[in-house]
């Protein structure tokens, strides 16, 4: 006699349908554009009403900011177990530009969606909150490699930070327009080894 399933709980459904809705919001991105986003379109989408999508979100505003979330977080795994310092900065580099290699439709709705933002007001506020959370990741590691006498005493945490996000997210773009000719594997390699040289002390 088999045992009968194990009913989902409440939050486990919930969360259950915000990733369905999450995904489904990236697929619109990739497949029809920014400006087709809508919370009815993502509902049909993930099989859902939009008033769900609304009873989970809100708006197409809490929507956007999910799917943000959802994707930046954990985008290089392993870094977790590393100490802060150059060596996990590095890390972080070499990860992320091995990843851009093979862009999923999440990743690839997150960078529609940050080059959006520079134009639309409703994306400003979720993706310049996400750039700013990264530089503050960014900062513990060369704040730490500075302490630890790692990273050359002269460098700015602050402009660093600046840097390795418009190196990132600019490789990702071109990933994503011109595949072909963006070659992340040799990138991976000379571009840690830069960074290595210009704040190892």
């Amino acid at each position: 006699m088999t045992a009968e399933p194990r009913r989902r709980t409440q939050a486990e459904r919930r969360e259950h349908t915000e990733t369905a809705l999450v995904a489904a919001a990236a697929e619109v991105v990739v497949e029809s554009g920014v400006r087709a986003l809508t919370l009815a379109r993502v509902g049909e989408r993930a099989g859902y009403s939009r008033g769900i999508v609304t009873h989970h979100f809100g708006s197409k505003q809490g929507l956007v900011d999910a799917l943000a979330r959802s994707i930046q977080g954990g985008f290089v795994p392993g870094l977790d177990a590393m100490a802060p310092g150059l060596e996990r900065l590095l890390a972080l580099v070499d990860g992320y530009v091995h990843a851009v290699a093979a862009l999923g439709t999440a990743n690839r709705a997150f960078l529609l969606l940050w080059a959006e933002a520079a134009s639309a007001s409703e994306l400003a506020e979720t993706f310049r909150a996400r750039d700013r959370g990264f530089r503050a990741d960014l900062r513990v590691d060369i704040d730490a490699g500075l302490a630890a006498g790692e990273i050359r005493a002269d460098a700015d945490p602050e402009a660093v930070a600046v840097a390795i996000v418009g190196q990132l997210r600019g490789i990702g773009m071109q990933r994503l327009v011109d595949p072909d000719g963006v070659d992340t594997e040799s990138l991976r390699r000379d571009i840690t080894e830069q960074w290595r040289r210009a704040l190892r002390a």
